[in-house]
Protein backbone atom coordinates (compact mmCIF):
# COMPACT_ATOMS: atom_id res chain seq x y z
CA UNK A 1 0.00 0.00 0.00
CA UNK A 2 1.31 3.42 -0.82
CA UNK A 3 0.24 6.99 -0.42
CA UNK A 4 -1.62 8.64 -3.28
CA UNK A 5 0.51 10.44 -5.86
CA UNK A 6 1.69 13.88 -4.85
CA UNK A 7 3.16 16.91 -6.54
CA UNK A 8 5.24 18.70 -4.01
CA UNK A 9 8.30 20.32 -5.50
CA UNK A 10 11.81 19.30 -4.81
CA UNK A 11 15.27 20.65 -5.21
CA UNK A 12 18.72 19.29 -5.09
CA UNK A 13 17.74 15.97 -3.65
CA UNK A 14 16.21 17.33 -0.46
CA UNK A 15 12.76 17.43 -1.83
CA UNK A 16 9.70 18.80 -0.37
CA UNK A 17 6.69 20.47 -1.52
CA UNK A 18 5.98 23.08 -4.08
CA UNK A 19 2.58 22.40 -5.54
CA UNK A 20 0.84 25.70 -6.11
CA UNK A 21 -2.60 27.09 -6.42
CA UNK A 22 -4.55 26.40 -9.53
CA UNK A 23 -7.38 28.14 -11.47
CA UNK A 24 -9.63 32.80 -12.40
CA UNK A 25 -12.07 32.89 -15.06
CA UNK A 26 -10.93 33.18 -18.69
CA UNK A 27 -10.57 36.70 -20.04
CA UNK A 28 -13.29 37.41 -22.62
CA UNK A 29 -12.11 37.66 -26.18
CA UNK A 30 -8.85 35.82 -25.61
CA UNK A 31 -8.06 33.08 -28.10
CA UNK A 32 -7.50 29.75 -26.37
CA UNK A 33 -4.23 29.07 -28.13
CA UNK A 34 -3.01 32.64 -28.40
CA UNK A 35 0.58 33.58 -27.72
CA UNK A 36 1.33 35.95 -24.85
CA UNK A 37 3.46 39.00 -25.54
CA UNK A 38 6.15 37.84 -23.11
CA UNK A 39 6.61 36.76 -19.52
CA UNK A 40 7.62 39.03 -16.72
CA UNK A 41 8.41 36.14 -14.41
CA UNK A 42 9.37 33.05 -16.35
CA UNK A 43 10.77 34.12 -19.73
CA UNK A 44 8.94 34.14 -23.06
CA UNK A 45 6.73 31.18 -23.93
CA UNK A 46 8.80 28.47 -25.53
CA UNK A 47 7.69 27.60 -29.04
CA UNK A 48 8.36 24.41 -30.98
CA UNK A 49 10.79 24.66 -33.86
CA UNK A 50 9.11 26.08 -36.93
CA UNK A 51 5.51 27.29 -37.24
CA UNK A 52 2.82 25.50 -35.27
CA UNK A 53 1.03 22.76 -37.23
CA UNK A 54 -2.26 23.57 -38.84
CA UNK A 55 -5.28 22.15 -37.07
CA UNK A 56 -9.01 22.67 -37.14
CA UNK A 57 -10.24 25.67 -35.21
CA UNK A 58 -11.80 24.87 -31.86
CA UNK A 59 -14.20 26.88 -29.83
CA UNK A 60 -13.09 28.60 -26.64
CA UNK A 61 -13.47 26.64 -23.44
CA UNK A 62 -16.76 27.15 -21.65
CA UNK A 63 -16.08 26.83 -17.96
CA UNK A 64 -18.73 25.36 -15.75
CA UNK A 65 -19.13 27.77 -12.82
CA UNK A 66 -17.48 26.64 -9.62
CA UNK A 67 -19.79 26.58 -6.64
CA UNK A 68 -19.31 29.37 -4.17
CA UNK A 69 -17.89 28.09 -0.91
CA UNK A 70 -18.58 29.98 2.28
CA UNK A 71 -15.38 30.64 4.20
CA UNK A 72 -15.03 28.95 7.53
CA UNK A 73 -14.02 32.24 9.12
CA UNK A 74 -14.84 35.83 8.43
CA UNK A 75 -12.65 37.63 5.89
CA UNK A 76 -11.56 40.07 8.57
CA UNK A 77 -9.87 37.21 10.40
CA UNK A 78 -7.78 36.18 7.41
CA UNK A 79 -4.06 37.03 7.18
CA UNK A 80 -3.09 40.29 5.49
CA UNK A 81 -3.37 40.48 1.71
CA UNK A 82 0.34 40.89 0.94
CA UNK A 83 1.11 37.93 -1.37
CA UNK A 84 4.28 36.88 0.45
CA UNK A 85 3.87 37.97 4.06
CA UNK A 86 0.14 37.27 4.37
CA UNK A 87 0.94 33.72 5.47
CA UNK A 88 2.53 34.82 8.70
CA UNK A 89 -0.31 36.43 10.64
CA UNK A 90 0.21 35.75 14.34
CA UNK A 91 -2.11 33.09 15.81
CA UNK A 92 -2.37 35.21 18.95
CA UNK A 93 -4.24 37.77 16.85
CA UNK A 94 -7.05 35.32 16.18
CA UNK A 95 -10.29 36.11 18.09
CA UNK A 96 -11.01 34.54 21.46
CA UNK A 97 -12.56 31.12 21.06
CA UNK A 98 -10.92 30.49 17.70
CA UNK A 99 -10.15 26.74 17.48
CA UNK A 100 -6.52 27.38 16.48
CA UNK A 101 -5.32 29.77 19.13
CA UNK A 102 -2.16 28.38 20.76
CA UNK A 103 -3.08 29.16 24.37
CA UNK A 104 -3.72 25.53 25.38
CA UNK A 105 -0.81 23.97 23.52
CA UNK A 106 0.87 21.35 25.77
CA UNK A 107 4.32 22.73 25.00
CA UNK A 108 3.34 26.05 26.59
CA UNK A 109 2.98 24.26 29.91
CA UNK A 110 6.50 22.77 29.90
CA UNK A 111 9.41 24.86 31.15
CA UNK A 112 9.78 28.57 30.52
CA UNK A 113 7.75 29.97 27.68
CA UNK A 114 9.93 31.31 24.92
CA UNK A 115 9.09 34.67 23.38
CA UNK A 116 7.34 34.45 20.03
CA UNK A 117 9.68 35.42 17.22
CA UNK A 118 8.62 36.83 13.87
CA UNK A 119 9.27 34.77 10.78
CA UNK A 120 12.38 36.33 9.25
CA UNK A 121 12.44 36.48 5.48
CA UNK A 122 15.83 36.35 3.81
CA UNK A 123 17.54 39.51 2.55
CA UNK A 124 16.87 40.64 -0.98
CA UNK A 125 18.51 38.29 -3.46
CA UNK A 126 19.43 35.65 -0.90
CA UNK A 127 16.89 33.17 -2.21
CA UNK A 128 18.03 33.34 -5.84
CA UNK A 129 18.71 30.17 -7.77
CA UNK A 130 22.23 28.73 -7.43
CA UNK A 131 24.54 28.86 -10.43
CA UNK A 132 23.92 25.21 -11.25
CA UNK A 133 20.81 23.10 -10.96
CA UNK A 134 20.92 20.09 -8.67
CA UNK A 135 22.20 17.16 -10.70
CA UNK A 136 19.42 14.77 -9.73
CA UNK A 137 16.53 16.91 -10.94
CA UNK A 138 14.58 15.19 -13.71
CA UNK A 139 14.38 17.23 -16.89
CA UNK A 140 10.70 16.51 -17.21
CA UNK A 141 8.12 14.56 -15.24
CA UNK A 142 7.86 10.90 -16.02
CA UNK A 143 4.45 9.99 -17.47
CA UNK A 144 2.15 8.68 -14.74
CA UNK A 145 1.27 5.02 -14.78
CA UNK A 146 -2.01 4.08 -16.41
CA UNK A 147 -4.77 3.81 -13.80
CA UNK A 148 -6.45 0.50 -13.38
CA UNK A 149 -9.88 0.43 -15.01
CA UNK A 150 -12.82 0.26 -12.65
CA UNK A 151 -13.85 -3.30 -11.99
CA UNK A 152 -15.19 -4.65 -15.27
CA UNK A 153 -15.88 -1.18 -16.68
CA UNK A 154 -14.37 0.11 -19.94
CA UNK A 155 -12.80 3.59 -19.92
CA UNK A 156 -15.23 6.46 -20.41
CA UNK A 157 -15.22 8.53 -23.60
CA UNK A 158 -13.68 11.45 -21.71
CA UNK A 159 -10.92 9.24 -20.32
CA UNK A 160 -10.05 7.94 -23.78
CA UNK A 161 -9.87 11.47 -25.22
CA UNK A 162 -7.68 12.67 -22.34
CA UNK A 163 -5.28 9.74 -22.63
CA UNK A 164 -4.99 10.36 -26.35
CA UNK A 165 -4.09 13.99 -25.65
CA UNK A 166 -1.50 12.96 -23.06
CA UNK A 167 0.10 10.61 -25.54
CA UNK A 168 0.19 13.40 -28.12
CA UNK A 169 1.98 15.90 -25.88
CA UNK A 170 4.46 13.47 -24.30
CA UNK A 171 7.24 14.10 -26.89
CA UNK A 172 7.05 17.87 -26.24
CA UNK A 173 6.23 17.82 -22.52
CA UNK A 174 9.00 20.31 -21.68
CA UNK A 175 7.70 22.83 -24.21
CA UNK A 176 4.10 22.40 -23.04
CA UNK A 177 5.15 23.01 -19.43
CA UNK A 178 7.22 26.10 -20.26
CA UNK A 179 4.45 27.57 -22.39
CA UNK A 180 1.86 26.88 -19.70
CA UNK A 181 3.73 28.82 -17.00
CA UNK A 182 4.70 31.67 -19.31
CA UNK A 183 1.07 32.06 -20.32
CA UNK A 184 -0.14 31.83 -16.73
CA UNK A 185 2.22 34.55 -15.49
CA UNK A 186 1.55 36.89 -18.43
CA UNK A 187 -2.22 36.63 -18.23
CA UNK A 188 -2.34 36.52 -14.44
CA UNK A 189 0.81 38.21 -13.08
CA UNK A 190 -0.69 38.35 -9.60
CA UNK A 191 -0.28 34.57 -9.34
CA UNK A 192 3.50 34.76 -9.75
CA UNK A 193 3.90 35.67 -6.07
CA UNK A 194 2.45 32.29 -5.06
CA UNK A 195 5.38 30.46 -6.65
CA UNK A 196 9.04 30.22 -5.59
CA UNK A 197 11.61 32.48 -7.19
CA UNK A 198 13.31 29.54 -8.96
CA UNK A 199 10.71 27.80 -11.12
CA UNK A 200 12.87 25.03 -12.59
CA UNK A 201 11.68 22.42 -10.11
CA UNK A 202 8.25 23.75 -9.32
CA UNK A 203 7.07 23.87 -12.92
CA UNK A 204 7.19 20.11 -13.41
CA UNK A 205 5.35 19.45 -10.16
CA UNK A 206 2.20 21.45 -10.78
CA UNK A 207 1.84 20.45 -14.41
CA UNK A 208 2.41 16.81 -13.53
CA UNK A 209 -0.28 17.06 -10.86
CA UNK A 210 -2.78 18.41 -13.37
CA UNK A 211 -2.05 15.65 -15.85
CA UNK A 212 -2.04 12.92 -13.20
CA UNK A 213 -5.45 14.02 -11.95
CA UNK A 214 -6.85 14.09 -15.47
CA UNK A 215 -5.45 10.64 -16.22
CA UNK A 216 -7.35 9.20 -13.23
CA UNK A 217 -10.67 10.72 -14.31
CA UNK A 218 -12.42 7.33 -14.23
CA UNK A 219 -11.03 6.29 -10.84
CA UNK A 220 -13.27 8.29 -8.53
CA UNK A 221 -11.93 7.02 -5.16
CA UNK A 222 -8.27 7.54 -6.11
CA UNK A 223 -8.98 10.90 -7.73
CA UNK A 224 -10.98 12.19 -4.77
CA UNK A 225 -8.37 11.09 -2.19
CA UNK A 226 -5.52 12.55 -4.24
CA UNK A 227 -7.20 15.88 -5.00
CA UNK A 228 -8.60 16.30 -1.50
CA UNK A 229 -5.11 16.02 -0.09
CA UNK A 230 -3.81 18.51 -2.66
CA UNK A 231 -6.64 20.91 -1.88
CA UNK A 232 -5.88 20.80 1.83
CA UNK A 233 -2.15 21.16 1.23
CA UNK A 234 -2.60 24.11 -1.13
CA UNK A 235 -4.06 26.22 1.66
CA UNK A 236 -0.58 27.00 2.95
CA UNK A 237 0.23 28.73 -0.35
CA UNK A 238 -2.74 31.09 -0.11
CA UNK A 239 -4.65 29.36 -2.94
CA UNK A 240 -8.19 30.67 -3.35
CA UNK A 241 -11.18 29.30 -5.31
CA UNK A 242 -10.82 32.19 -7.77
CA UNK A 243 -7.35 30.97 -8.78
CA UNK A 244 -8.56 27.71 -10.26
CA UNK A 245 -10.09 28.96 -13.54
CA UNK A 246 -6.85 30.82 -14.36
CA UNK A 247 -4.86 27.59 -14.40
CA UNK A 248 -7.59 25.79 -16.32
CA UNK A 249 -7.66 28.50 -18.96
CA UNK A 250 -3.89 28.36 -19.49
CA UNK A 251 -3.80 24.58 -19.45
CA UNK A 252 -6.41 24.37 -22.22
CA UNK A 253 -4.52 27.00 -24.23
CA UNK A 254 -1.26 25.04 -23.86
CA UNK A 255 -2.87 21.77 -24.89
CA UNK A 256 -4.54 23.48 -27.85
CA UNK A 257 -1.18 24.69 -29.09
CA UNK A 258 0.84 21.49 -28.68
CA UNK A 259 -1.51 18.49 -28.77
CA UNK A 260 -1.54 18.32 -32.58
CA UNK A 261 -3.95 15.85 -34.18
CA UNK A 262 -5.04 14.53 -30.78
CA UNK A 263 -6.80 17.82 -30.06
CA UNK A 264 -10.38 18.42 -31.15
CA UNK A 265 -13.58 20.07 -30.01
CA UNK A 266 -14.56 16.84 -28.25
CA UNK A 267 -11.14 16.61 -26.53
CA UNK A 268 -11.41 20.20 -25.33
CA UNK A 269 -14.89 19.56 -23.94
CA UNK A 270 -13.62 16.47 -22.12
CA UNK A 271 -10.75 18.41 -20.52
CA UNK A 272 -13.12 21.19 -19.45
CA UNK A 273 -15.46 18.70 -17.79
CA UNK A 274 -12.66 16.88 -16.01
CA UNK A 275 -11.04 20.08 -14.76
CA UNK A 276 -14.31 21.46 -13.51
CA UNK A 277 -14.58 18.32 -11.37
CA UNK A 278 -10.92 18.52 -10.32
CA UNK A 279 -11.19 22.10 -9.13
CA UNK A 280 -14.41 21.50 -7.24
CA UNK A 281 -12.98 18.55 -5.30
CA UNK A 282 -9.97 20.63 -4.26
CA UNK A 283 -12.05 23.68 -3.33
CA UNK A 284 -14.45 21.60 -1.24
CA UNK A 285 -11.61 19.80 0.55
CA UNK A 286 -9.89 23.09 1.38
CA UNK A 287 -13.12 24.61 2.72
CA UNK A 288 -13.80 21.58 4.90
CA UNK A 289 -10.23 21.60 6.22
CA UNK A 290 -10.38 25.32 7.01
CA UNK A 291 -13.14 24.68 9.51
CA UNK A 292 -10.92 22.45 11.67
CA UNK A 293 -7.28 23.17 10.96
CA UNK A 294 -4.98 26.13 10.23
CA UNK A 295 -3.36 26.40 6.82
CA UNK A 296 0.13 26.31 8.37
CA UNK A 297 1.91 26.25 11.71
CA UNK A 298 4.87 28.32 12.82
CA UNK A 299 7.44 26.30 14.74
CA UNK A 300 10.44 27.57 16.67
CA UNK A 301 13.63 25.52 16.65
CA UNK A 302 14.50 24.62 20.23
CA UNK A 303 17.06 21.89 19.53
CA UNK A 304 19.68 21.36 16.80
CA UNK A 305 22.00 18.36 17.19
CA UNK A 306 24.61 17.44 14.59
CA UNK A 307 24.90 13.65 14.46
CA UNK A 308 27.41 13.70 11.59
CA UNK A 309 28.93 16.60 9.61
CA UNK A 310 25.91 16.48 7.27
CA UNK A 311 23.07 15.03 9.39
CA UNK A 312 21.18 17.02 12.03
CA UNK A 313 18.29 16.23 14.33
CA UNK A 314 16.09 19.33 14.43
CA UNK A 315 13.49 19.71 17.20
CA UNK A 316 10.78 22.36 16.99
CA UNK A 317 7.93 23.67 19.11
CA UNK A 318 4.84 24.53 17.02
CA UNK A 319 2.78 27.55 17.97
CA UNK A 320 -0.47 25.55 17.99
CA UNK A 321 -1.46 21.93 18.63
CA UNK A 322 -0.18 19.79 15.76
CA UNK A 323 -2.04 16.46 15.47
CA UNK A 324 -0.30 13.73 13.47
CA UNK A 325 0.32 9.98 13.48
CA UNK A 326 3.62 8.12 13.75
CA UNK A 327 4.93 7.34 10.28
CA UNK A 328 3.54 10.48 8.67
CA UNK A 329 5.48 13.45 7.28
CA UNK A 330 4.98 17.18 6.80
CA UNK A 331 6.10 19.94 4.45
CA UNK A 332 8.54 22.48 5.84
CA UNK A 333 9.63 25.97 4.77
CA UNK A 334 12.65 27.89 6.07
CA UNK A 335 13.01 31.68 6.35
CA UNK A 336 16.03 31.54 4.02
CA UNK A 337 14.17 29.99 1.06
CA UNK A 338 10.70 31.55 1.00
CA UNK A 339 7.95 29.59 -0.79
CA UNK A 340 10.14 26.50 -1.19
CA UNK A 341 8.76 23.57 0.79
CA UNK A 342 10.35 20.21 1.49
CA UNK A 343 8.96 17.02 3.05
CA UNK A 344 10.41 15.57 6.25
CA UNK A 345 9.13 12.64 8.27
CA UNK A 346 8.50 12.92 12.00
CA UNK A 347 11.22 11.02 13.84
CA UNK A 348 9.17 10.40 16.98
CA UNK A 349 5.64 9.42 17.87
CA UNK A 350 3.40 12.23 19.18
CA UNK A 351 4.74 13.56 22.50
CA UNK A 352 2.99 14.94 25.55
CA UNK A 353 4.98 18.18 25.34
CA UNK A 354 3.93 18.74 21.70
CA UNK A 355 7.49 18.93 20.37
CA UNK A 356 8.34 17.61 16.88
CA UNK A 357 11.66 16.24 15.60
CA UNK A 358 13.09 15.67 12.12
CA UNK A 359 16.25 14.04 10.76
CA UNK A 360 17.80 16.14 8.00
CA UNK A 361 20.74 15.29 5.77
CA UNK A 362 22.39 18.09 3.80
CA UNK A 363 22.93 17.12 0.16
CA UNK A 364 24.92 18.94 -2.55
CA UNK A 365 22.87 21.87 -3.88
CA UNK A 366 20.14 21.04 -1.35
CA UNK A 367 18.77 24.46 -0.60
CA UNK A 368 16.49 23.57 2.28
CA UNK A 369 18.44 20.63 3.70
CA UNK A 370 21.69 22.61 3.66
CA UNK A 371 20.06 25.51 5.48
CA UNK A 372 18.53 23.25 8.11
CA UNK A 373 21.80 21.43 8.80
CA UNK A 374 24.39 24.20 8.50
CA UNK A 375 22.51 27.43 9.13
CA UNK A 376 19.52 26.83 11.39
CA UNK A 377 19.93 27.47 15.10
CA UNK A 378 17.66 27.47 18.17
CA UNK A 379 15.38 30.48 18.00
CA UNK A 380 14.88 30.35 14.22
CA UNK A 381 11.26 30.00 13.14
CA UNK A 382 10.15 27.52 10.48
CA UNK A 383 6.77 26.98 8.89
CA UNK A 384 4.99 23.61 8.77
CA UNK A 385 2.25 22.42 6.45
CA UNK A 386 -0.35 19.83 7.47
CA UNK A 387 0.67 16.23 8.21
CA UNK A 388 0.13 13.63 5.52
CA UNK A 389 1.12 10.08 4.61
CA UNK A 390 -0.39 6.63 5.06
CA UNK A 391 2.62 4.68 6.38
CA UNK A 392 0.99 4.22 9.79
CA UNK A 393 0.54 1.24 12.10
CA UNK A 394 -2.69 -0.75 11.98
CA UNK A 395 -3.45 -1.26 15.67
CA UNK A 396 -6.48 -3.47 14.98
CA UNK A 397 -4.25 -6.47 14.21
CA UNK A 398 -1.50 -8.38 15.98
CA UNK A 399 0.60 -8.80 12.83
CA UNK A 400 4.30 -8.27 13.28
CA UNK A 401 6.06 -5.28 11.72
CA UNK A 402 8.93 -5.65 9.27
CA UNK A 403 10.64 -2.27 8.94
CA UNK A 404 13.30 -1.30 6.39
CA UNK A 405 14.92 2.09 6.98
CA UNK A 406 17.71 3.39 4.76
CA UNK A 407 19.76 6.46 5.73
CA UNK A 408 17.57 9.15 7.27
CA UNK A 409 14.63 6.91 6.38
CA UNK A 410 15.16 5.47 9.85
CA UNK A 411 13.32 8.53 11.24
CA UNK A 412 9.73 7.37 10.59
CA UNK A 413 10.71 3.78 11.45
CA UNK A 414 11.80 4.95 14.90
CA UNK A 415 8.47 6.74 15.27
CA UNK A 416 6.60 3.52 14.38
CA UNK A 417 8.55 1.58 17.04
CA UNK A 418 7.65 4.19 19.67
CA UNK A 419 4.01 4.04 18.55
CA UNK A 420 3.87 0.26 19.03
CA UNK A 421 5.49 0.63 22.45
CA UNK A 422 2.99 3.26 23.55
CA UNK A 423 0.05 1.02 22.61
CA UNK A 424 1.40 -1.65 24.95
CA UNK A 425 0.82 -4.66 22.69
CA UNK A 426 3.63 -7.20 22.45
CA UNK A 427 3.79 -7.69 18.69
CA UNK A 428 7.13 -8.55 17.04
CA UNK A 429 8.91 -5.68 15.31
CA UNK A 430 11.92 -6.47 13.11
CA UNK A 431 13.98 -3.44 12.03
CA UNK A 432 16.67 -3.56 9.32
CA UNK A 433 18.60 -0.29 9.42
CA UNK A 434 20.74 0.27 6.33
CA UNK A 435 23.44 2.68 5.19
CA UNK A 436 26.27 2.70 2.67
CA UNK A 437 28.99 2.73 5.34
CA UNK A 438 29.07 2.09 9.06
CA UNK A 439 29.34 5.80 9.88
CA UNK A 440 26.02 6.34 8.07
CA UNK A 441 24.20 4.49 10.87
CA UNK A 442 24.04 7.76 12.82
CA UNK A 443 21.02 6.70 14.93
CA UNK A 444 22.04 3.11 15.70
CA UNK A 445 22.67 3.83 19.40
CA UNK A 446 19.11 5.12 19.79
CA UNK A 447 17.68 2.07 18.03
CA UNK A 448 19.77 -0.34 20.15
CA UNK A 449 18.58 1.39 23.33
CA UNK A 450 15.00 0.82 22.20
CA UNK A 451 15.85 -2.83 21.54
CA UNK A 452 17.18 -3.24 25.09
CA UNK A 453 13.98 -1.70 26.48
CA UNK A 454 11.54 -3.80 24.44
CA UNK A 455 12.05 -7.58 24.12
CA UNK A 456 9.69 -7.74 21.13
CA UNK A 457 12.01 -5.45 19.10
CA UNK A 458 14.95 -6.67 17.02
CA UNK A 459 17.31 -4.19 15.29
CA UNK A 460 19.81 -5.35 12.65
CA UNK A 461 22.27 -2.81 11.21
CA UNK A 462 23.20 -3.39 7.55
CA UNK A 463 25.90 -1.65 5.51
CA UNK A 464 26.48 -1.96 1.79
CA UNK A 465 30.28 -2.01 2.02
CA UNK A 466 33.21 -1.66 4.41
CA UNK A 467 33.91 -2.89 7.94
CA UNK A 468 30.94 -2.97 10.31
CA UNK A 469 29.61 -4.43 13.51
CA UNK A 470 26.50 -5.53 11.64
CA UNK A 471 25.56 -7.26 8.37
CA UNK A 472 27.11 -6.50 4.98
CA UNK A 473 25.09 -6.37 1.76
CA UNK A 474 22.18 -4.63 0.08
CA UNK A 475 19.34 -4.09 2.52
CA UNK A 476 16.57 -5.92 0.56
CA UNK A 477 18.88 -8.89 -0.12
CA UNK A 478 19.72 -9.19 3.58
CA UNK A 479 16.03 -9.11 4.52
CA UNK A 480 15.19 -12.14 2.36
CA UNK A 481 17.80 -14.19 4.26
CA UNK A 482 15.61 -13.91 7.36
CA UNK A 483 11.91 -14.48 7.84
CA UNK A 484 9.51 -15.86 6.81
CA UNK A 485 7.66 -12.56 6.59
CA UNK A 486 4.22 -13.63 5.37
CA UNK A 487 2.69 -12.85 8.81
CA UNK A 488 4.17 -9.33 8.92
CA UNK A 489 3.11 -5.89 7.74
CA UNK A 490 6.06 -4.31 5.92
CA UNK A 491 7.13 -0.64 6.18
CA UNK A 492 9.79 0.86 3.93
CA UNK A 493 11.40 4.31 4.14
CA UNK A 494 14.52 5.47 2.37
CA UNK A 495 15.88 6.33 -1.09
CA UNK A 496 13.51 5.52 -3.98
CA UNK A 497 15.84 2.81 -5.33
CA UNK A 498 15.87 1.03 -2.00
CA UNK A 499 12.08 1.17 -1.76
CA UNK A 500 11.59 -0.21 -5.28
CA UNK A 501 14.07 -3.01 -4.69
CA UNK A 502 12.57 -3.73 -1.28
CA UNK A 503 9.02 -3.95 -2.60
CA UNK A 504 10.10 -6.30 -5.41
CA UNK A 505 11.97 -8.52 -2.95
CA UNK A 506 9.08 -8.69 -0.51
CA UNK A 507 6.61 -9.57 -3.25
CA UNK A 508 8.88 -12.34 -4.52
CA UNK A 509 9.10 -13.92 -1.06
CA UNK A 510 5.34 -13.91 -0.57
CA UNK A 511 4.42 -10.71 1.28
CA UNK A 512 1.03 -9.54 -0.11
CA UNK A 513 1.18 -6.14 -1.79
CA UNK A 514 -1.64 -4.78 0.38
CA UNK A 515 0.56 -5.34 3.46
CA UNK A 516 3.53 -3.40 2.09
CA UNK A 517 3.42 0.24 3.17
CA UNK A 518 5.50 3.14 1.93
CA UNK A 519 4.92 6.67 0.72
CA UNK A 520 4.94 7.65 -2.94
CA UNK A 521 8.21 6.64 -4.59
CA UNK A 522 8.00 9.35 -7.27
CA UNK A 523 7.61 12.04 -4.60
CA UNK A 524 10.89 13.71 -3.64
CA UNK A 525 11.28 13.46 0.11
CA UNK A 526 13.57 15.28 2.44
CA UNK A 527 13.95 12.37 4.80
CA UNK A 528 14.64 9.33 2.61
CA UNK A 529 16.49 10.95 -0.26
CA UNK A 530 18.61 13.33 1.79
Amino acid sequence: MRDAPTTTAGDGGDANGGDRGWFTRPVPGRRAGGSPPGDRGAGPPERPDGPPPERPAVRAAKWVPVRAVAPARAPADRPPADPVRRHYASPEERPAGHPHRPDDHPSRQVGTELPRLPYRASPQGEHQRPAELPPDRPTRPAPPAEPAAAAGQPPSADALLIRRTLTGIEPVADKVTSYFYALLFVRHPDLRALFPAAMDLQRDRLFKALLTAARHADDAPTLTAYLSRLGRGHRKYGTLPTHYPAVGECLIASLTRFAGDSWSEAAEAAWVRVYTAISQIMIDAAAEDEARSPAWWQAEIIGHELRTPDVAVVTVRPDQPYPFLAGQYTSLETPWWPRIWRHYSFSAAPRQDGLLSFHVKAVPAGWVSGALVHRARPGDVLRLGPPTGSMIVDHTTDNGLLCLGGGTGIAPIKALVEDVAEHGRRRPVEVFYGARHDDGLYDIDTMLRLQRSHPWLSVRPVVAEGPTRGLVGQLPHIVRQYGPWNAYDAYLSGPPGMIRSGVDTLKRIGVPLDRIRHDAIDEPRGTPTD
